[in-house]
C-alpha cells in the first residue's frame, strides 16, 4: 500500500535544525531514509558502536558529523540515549553551521536539568501515526479498531502487532529507562488509563481501580506524556456565560494502542466504545494537521459545569463536535449552540457519519471524509 507522509523533513531543515519527536514505530527512521537519502549523515544511537563511542567521548561527534562534507545534514537518531551530545550539537551549529535533525521517542531525559535544548537553535517537530491523508485506500473501521501505527495498520495480523507493541513499551521502553520500579502496578494503571481514554482526568478513580496511590497515578501520567504515549487536552476556559470546568482530558497517542491496553477485542458499531474511538480519531487528525502545518492554534475542548460540552476547540475561532451517528439529530447540536452564545468562535462544525452535508442554525454538518479532505486541503479555517 502506498504511503506518502505529510511531514517534509527536507523542507523543514532548509530553515533550521530540528528535534523530531514521535513514539516508537511511528516511522521516523523510515521517513529519514525515504526523504534524506544521500543528503544526510546518519548516526543511530541504537547501534552499539555509535552509542558506546559517543556516550564515553561526546567530542567525537565532530569527526562523525564532518566526515562527509558533501552531506549537508546530520541525523542523530534517538538523541535521548546520550543527551550529553546536545552540548556538542550546540557547538557544531554555532561554529560550523551544521544542520542537525535530532530524533527521539522519549522526552523524559531531554527534560532533565542538564539537557541542552539548544536555546532556540533547533525547532521542534512531531511525527504521528498515519493520518487519513497519508493512506491511499483508507479503511475507517480498520483504523478505529487497530489505529495508525504503520506496522499495525499495514500488517497482516494487526491485533498481534498491537500486542507486541504494548509489550515492547512496557518491558523495554519503561524498564530500560528505569522510570518505574513496579511494572505490574504500572501495567494495571495502563489498563485503567486506557479504559478512561478521552475522559476527564480523575486521579482518585484511577487510583481506586488500579490499587495505586493517587500521587503515583499522577507520576504515571507524566511518564506517559514524557514517553510520548499520550497527551493532555486542556479545557477551553474563555467562556463567560457558562462557567467552564478546569480539568483536562487525557488521550493516548493512538486509538489502537489504547484498545490494546484496555484489552478491547472487538469494536461494535453501535457501542459507546465505537463513538469514543471515532472522536479520538478525529482529535488525532486535528492534532496532526496543526503540527504538520506549523500552526500555533491551541487544541482544547469545552465543557461547562452543567455538562454542556464541545469535543474540540481550535484557538478561539473553531468549535467541532464529533458524533459517530449515521443520521444527525437535533440533540447533537446542543453543545455547539450553548458555546455559540459566548460569541467567541466564528466556525461551528458537526462531524459525523451522516452522508448528507448541510448547514443548520449556523452549524456546518459535514461527513467525516469531507471534513478531513477540507482539513488537509487547508480550507477549514
Amino acid at each position: 500500500m502506498e504511503i506518502i507522509r505529510r511531514l517534509n523533513l527536507a523542507e523543514l531543515l532548509q530553515k533550521k535544525s530540528f528535534f523530531l519527536l514521535g513514539p516508537r514505530s511511528t516511522g521516523k527512521s523510515t521517513l529519514i531514509r525515504q526523504q534524506l537519502a544521500g543528503q544526510a549523515t546518519l548516526i543511530d544511537l541504537l547501534e552499539g558502536d555509535h552509542y558506546l563511542r559517543l556516550s564515553t567521548r561526546p567530542q567525537e561527534l565532530e569527526s562523525l558529523a564532518r566526515s562527509e562534507p558533501r552531506r549537508s545534514i546530520v541525523v542523530i537518531d534517538e538523541i535521548q540515549k546520550v543527551p550529553e551530545l546536545l552540548d556538542e550539537v550546540h557547538r557544531l551549529i554555532e561554529r560550523f553551521k551544521i544542520r542537525f535533525l535530532l530524533t527521539g521517542s522519549s522526552a523524559r531525559k531531554l527534560k532533565g536539568d542538564r539537557a541542552n535544548l539548544l536555546a532556540g537553535r533547533a525547532w521542534m517537530a512531531h511525527l504521528f501515526p498515519l493520518s487519513w491523508c497519508e493512506i491511499k485506500k483508507f479503511d475507517l473501521h480498520r483504523y478505529l479498531r487497530f489505529g495508525g501505527l504503520p506496522q499495525v495498520y499495514l500488517g497482516q495480523d494487526p491485533a498481534e502487532e498491537l500486542q507486541a507493541y504494548t509489550r515492547t513499551y512496557l518491558y523495554e521502553e519503561i524498564k530500560a529507562e528505569a522510570v518505574v520500579r513496579k511494572i505490574p502496578a504500572f501495567a494495571r494503571f495502563l489498563e485503567g488509563a486506557a479504559l478512561s481514554n478521552g475522559q476527564l482526568l480523575n486521579f482518585a478513580d484511577i487510583s481506586s481501580d488500579c490499587a495505586v496511590p493517587a500521587a503515583t497515578v499522577r507520576e504515571y501520567y507524566s511518564i506517559l506524556e514524557d514517553t510520548l504515549m499520550g497527551f493532555l487536552l486542556p479545557p477551553w476556559t474563555a467562556s463567560k456565560k457558562r462557567k467552564a470546568i478546569q480539568t483536562a482530558k487525557f488521550y493516548f497517542f493512538d486509538v489502537g494502542v489504547s484498545h490494546s491496553l484496555a484489552k478491547v477485542d472487538t469494536l461494535d458499531r453501535n457501542s459507546n466504545l465505537y463513538g469514543n474511538a471515532f472522536e479520538h480519531f478525529i482529535g488525532m487528525e486535528l492534532r496532526a494537521y496543526l503540527s504538520y502545518a506549523r500552526l500555533t492554534d491551541a487544541l482544547t475542548f469545552w465543557r461547562s459545569v452543567n455538562d454542556q460540552e464541545v469535543d474540540f476547540v481550535i484557538g478561539d475561532h473553531t468549535a467541532i463536535e464529533v458524533k459517530a451517528t449515521q443520521r444527525v439529530s437535533p440533540k447533537d447540536f446542543r453543545g455547539l449552540k450553548a458555546l455559540a452564545e459566548e460569541k467567541r468562535c466564528k466556525n461551528f462544525l458537526l462531524i459525523s457519519q451522516d452522508p448528507l452535508a448541510t448547514t443548520r442554525d449556523g452549524v456546518r454538518c459535514l461527513p467525516w471524509a469531507t471534513f478531513l479532505e477540507t482539513l488537509w486541503g487547508g480550507g477549514l479555517f
